[in-house]
């Protein structure tokens, strides 16, 4: 059985995201808690949140084992985007542009 669980409009880029996204693809659950709990990345914040949600999802949605359930899918994708604009010399103006990230898991008992 496989139960995901989406975390939308994340203040972070996705590239960053993804660093941490990548050290805990295919670990078990628990392990991958604590690896995001001493990781000292701002990503790893909200994928452990992400990942207790879906965790919640597959116990009390479905009733399946928490020791039992794995990593199976997570991704980042690219959000939307807060446009600014920087005044720069002689009237000119730069444009920043703020990523958001939407990140999802999938947890699976397989």
């Amino acid at each position: 059985m496989q139960v995901s669980a989406h975390l939308r409009d994340v203040r972070i880029s996705p590239q960053k995201a993804r660093l941490v996204a990548d050290m805990i693809r295919r670990k078990p659950a628990g392990q991958a808690l604590n690896i995001l709990r001493y990781l000292p990345h701002k990503a790893s914040y909200f994928i452990a949140k992400c990942l207790n949600s879906a965790i919640a999802n597959a116990e009390n949605n479905l009733g399946a084992d928490v020791d039992d359930l794995k990593v199976s899918v997570i991704y980042v994708n690219q959000g939307l985007k807060l446009k600014r604009i920087r005044p720069r010399a002689k009237g000119r103006a730069n444009r920043i542009l703020k990523p958001y990230s939407a990140i999802t898991i999938t947890v699976s008992d397989e």
